[in-house]
């Protein structure tokens, strides 16, 4: 199958890239699962951008670096804001549905949330990233020059290492077609991994089963460098019922009001920040996690009910109809909520255009690390950053004027060495094992000994999977299993090597930040005598 551009995942950051070249290149989208089953369509609170004249950029910028620890690229943060309002523009042309507020200056409205100093959200009630996926989906489902691969497991990628070949390029990748149980070859001069986040390497996780940290995993099989791999975020308020599996209760609860309180109605997060409720999402995580473990209860509460059930029938549509279908009324009572890992800050290292170590690989959106989020990403900047960079990305492909290398003969994926799985338990088992060391291990708070059992155990499992991996006809299961140890992994040992306390990482060995803050950057083994 040949294409000039093959993007693995089919979020926000994928279409957005599909929709930028579709005019002059061809195009192919590989999805795991149905185009749209993703972490952008399962965004609820909306997209930052400065769309109001009693904001400005510099505001913006600001508000990122102090929600970032000290550990932001102040001039990948500067790019990302500058174009903020274009990339807005670009998806009201599109036709997607943003809340409107006649009396707001760009004609919708715009909602706060934690860590910022002004209203600057632009969104669809509570459902922005379905609102916005669903725009795109019927666009990108329209285009002659896209070709949709739904049901398609990236399994890894075609390099020149893998072929033989000098130089580092990236000349495609192997797919698994899940519903005829085949693997398919793809021939790209240009690859583009959008696949998302990792959430699902814990145990809890506001993300859909699709965030198994596929594209950051298969980069660096491939050669490159991940970065900042520690600073997992983990959501404060998370739906905590026993049939609510990865429900999320938006940041803008809070923006608009909601209070953080004990089961005895008294709040607590005065006492941990001066912002209260507002203050980022690391502080109110740590803050809830604390108060759960220090009083021995199994959840906190968000009371927005003070709010006239007009204004949350409007506001939260999706929040009020989730929460009544598990007897929740949330305009006479408060919502019981807890962590879960839902954003992952590190990722592919890229620059500004999404470009990786790899010639002709790109990597976009919670994939990789432009260096936007540093130690801890501000609500509501992941969207904005899959649209500027996804346009960047897409430009720099199309102004790839360098001597395309002759297209060498790729080979077949060989499957003539393995047998069919005789035990699935044993995938079951890893699976379950993985995500409960990494909770207990590598959550919200740390400590070196943690680590280094969580080390331990994931060298144990990383040499059982692969073993079985390589011996084993592969499937869907065993594919998101072994990127997602090696993505755990990857986790731990950023994590180990960062001797304080910033942001999403929070030591009780090493409490205290460094004078000077810096990334953790990983590098394969063939990198480790180029300089970083």
């Amino acid at each position: 199958m040949n294409f000039d551009v093959a993007i693995v995942g089919s979020g926000l950051a994928g279409m957005s890239v599909a929709l930028n070249l579709a005019e002059t290149r061809k195009v192919v989208i590989l999805a795991k699962r149905s185009l749209t089953e993703g972490a952008s369509d399962w965004a609820q609170g909306g997209i930052a951008a400065v769309l109001d004249s009693t904001d400005s950029i510099a505001n913006h910028v600001r508000d990122t670096l102090i929600a970032g620890g000290g550990l932001c690229d102040e001039t990948a943060t500067r790019f990302i804001v500058e174009n903020g309002r274009s990339a807005i523009e670009w998806l009201i042309g599109e036709g997607v549905p943003f809340t409107r507020d006649d009396a707001a200056e760009l004609g919708f409205h715009l909602t706060r949330e934690g860590g910022h100093s002004h209203r600057r959200i632009i969104h669809a009630a509570d459902a922005t990233g379905h609102a916005v996926v669903t725009t795109l989906n019927e666009r990108v489902r329209a285009h002659p020059n896209i070709t949709l691969l739904e049901d398609h497991y990236a399994i890894d990628l075609i390099t020149s290492d893998r072929l033989g070949l000098k130089g580092r390029r990236c000349h495609g990748l192997y797919a698994l077609d899940l519903k005829r149980g085949r693997t398919v070859t793809i021939d790209a001069p240009h690859t583009v991994l959008a696949t998302g986040g990792a959430g699902k390497v814990y145990l809890y996780t506001t993300n859909p089963d699709t965030a198994t940290g596929d594209g950051i995993a298969m980069a660096w099989r491939a050669g490159c460098r991940i970065s900042n791999m520690e600073f997992i975020q983990f959501h404060p308020t998370c739906l905590y019922h026993p049939y609510a599996k990865s429900f999320l209760i938006s940041e803008a609860v809070r923006g608009e009001g909601g209070l953080l309180k004990l089961p005895d109605g008294t709040r607590f997060m005065p006492q941990h920040d001066e912002r209260a409720e507002l203050a980022p999402r690391d502080i109110v995580a740590r803050a809830i996690d604390f108060e759960i473990k220090k009083r021995g209860i199994d959840c906190v509460y968000l009371d927005i009910s003070h709010q006239s059930p007009e204004f949350l029938k409007e506001h939260f549509p999706t929040i009020l109809a989730r929460c009544l279908e598990f007897g929740i009324d949330i305009t006479k009572e408060p919502i019981p909520v807890v962590p879960a890992a839902h954003y992952t800050c590190g990722g592919v290292v890229t620059d500004l255009d999404g470009r990786t170590d790899l010639a002709g690989l790109y990597a976009v959106g919670e994939t990789a690390c432009t260096g936007l989020h540093g130690a801890n990403r501000l609500a509501s900047n992941s969207l904005l950053e899959c649209l500027v960079i996804g346009r960047s990305a897409a430009q720099s492909i199309l102004a790839d004027t360098e001597a395309m290398p002759i297209a060498p003969h790729l080979p077949e994926w060989d499957e003539s060495r393995v047998s069919d799985p005789d035990e699935e338990v044993v995938v079951a088992h890893n699976w379950d094992e993985l995500r409960r060391l990494m909770w207990n291990y590598v959550g919200i708070v740390r400590t070196d000994k943690r680590l280094a059992r969580a080390r331990h155990r994931l060298s144990l499992l990383r040499d059982e999977i692969h073993e079985y991996y390589a011996h084993t006809r592969i499937g869907r299961d065993l594919l998101e299993l072994r990127n997602l140890v090696d993505v755990a992994s990857l986790i731990v040992e950023s994590a180990r090597g960062r001797r304080e306390s910033r942001g999403l990482h929070f030591s009780s060995d090493w409490p205290a930040a460094l004078p000077k803050a810096l990334p953790s950057v990983l590098a394969p083994r063939r990198m480790r005598n180029k300089p970083l």
